[in-house]
């Protein structure tokens, strides 16, 4: 799904013949969880941090087969079974491990910013966690999590996300990560379909989560926008704000948290297009939220002095201006006990 860090992946990876060779993906992973060490302080995002080093190299490339025009995307052995004009429009791209992991999105180390927010509301360890992990976007923080002994479930629709990570090994058990201490091995589990409109989707992701999180997709922009833009720019939820909400609610045990966690880029100046995902408030009133039953802990919380801190941290700082052009924002709810 569409965000600003799209740009920020971009500019990070275009090099001169000058600089130095970009390190491999899982190095930058680790030094970017080093970068943070110093940011966070609760056991949830320490242990995330410390996840980090167990991520796998991907030394081969994975070989999809993409249509920009239908974002239709097909793994290789389904390819080698159609003919030439079923595969019309379709593009061979080699992923790269960098691909693998970073993906359209930036850094998955950016997801310890949400762990920490919930980890100070109350979320203790990973061990034992039942997430979700809404337009998850890389593989990366589904499987560190996993990694620490978490049902980590990520949900999109991204047919060139579902064509990478279809091998073997992507999901299913993940091995416990020593290095973040004692614990036991969880799962990584991928769901590709519409929330909630889709009851296939709604069915495989199950029930009886302790947390619902979305990063950087469920932004006031993408839903309810306040201009008219090409709808492939959007998220679409085929639902109403209730039906979303009330469904998030459903899926969740009793004291189980729904946040929402955005950043953006400063507001469209005058004359400029309007860019969606520069509005990273809730896509939900507060009114939505407490009718379906929720508490609300926070919302539209201003966190971008520590989402400013994070940029600099992870490098940010080298392709935009910090306190011009990075905000963050969270919703924080939680279901009655």
């Amino acid at each position: 799904m569409t965000n600003f860090v799209l740009s920020l992946t971009l500019a990070l990876a275009t090099q001169t013949a000058a600089e130095p060779a970009t390190p491999p993906a899982v190095e930058q992973l680790k030094h970017d969880a080093v970068a943070m060490k110093g940011l966070v302080e609760t056991p949830l995002a320490k242990a995330f941090l410390a996840g980090v080093e167990c991520l796998p190299s991907i030394p081969t490339p994975r070989v999809v087969y993409y249509n920009k025009d239908t974002r239709d995307a097909i793994t290789e052995a389904a390819a080698s079974a159609m003919a030439d004009s079923q595969l019309a429009g379709y593009v061979k791209r080699d992923i790269d491990e960098e691909f693998y992991y970073f993906t359209r999105y930036g850094s998955p180390v950016a997801f310890v910013r949400p762990l920490e927010i919930l980890g100070r509301a109350g979320v203790k360890q990973a061990d034992g966690l039942k997430l979700v992990d809404f337009g998850f976007g890389s593989i990366g923080q589904l499987r560190v999590l996993a990694s620490l002994g978490a049902d980590a479930v990520g949900i999109d629709v991204d047919a060139l996300l579902k064509a990478i990570y279809s091998q073997e090994g992507d999901t299913g058990k993940v091995a416990h990560c020593a290095a973040a201490g004692k614990g036991k091995a969880g799962t990584a589990r991928t769901v590709f379909g519409f929330f909630p409109s889709d009851t296939a989707t709604v069915a495989n992701v199950g029930r009886g989560y302790d947390v619902f999180v979305s990063k950087n997709t469920l932004k006031r922009g993408y839903i309810h926008p306040e201009k008219d833009v090409d709808p492939r720019m959007l998220v679409h939820l085929n639902v109403d704000d209730e039906t979303y909400v009330r469904a998030v609610f459903e899926l969740l045990k009793p004291g189980g948290y729904f946040l929402i966690y955005n950043l953006c880029p400063a507001p469209s100046k005058e004359g400029e297009a309007y860019k969606p995902w520069s509005d990273g408030r809730s896509p939900f009133a507060i009114e939505v939220y407490e009718r379906v039953g929720f508490e609300v802990i926070a919302f539209d919380y201003d966190d971008s002095g520590a989402a400013r801190a994070m940029g600099k941290a992870l490098g940010w700082a080298e392709s935009m201006d910090l306190e011009k052009d990075l905000f963050g924002t969270y919703t924080l709810a939680r279901k009655a006990k």
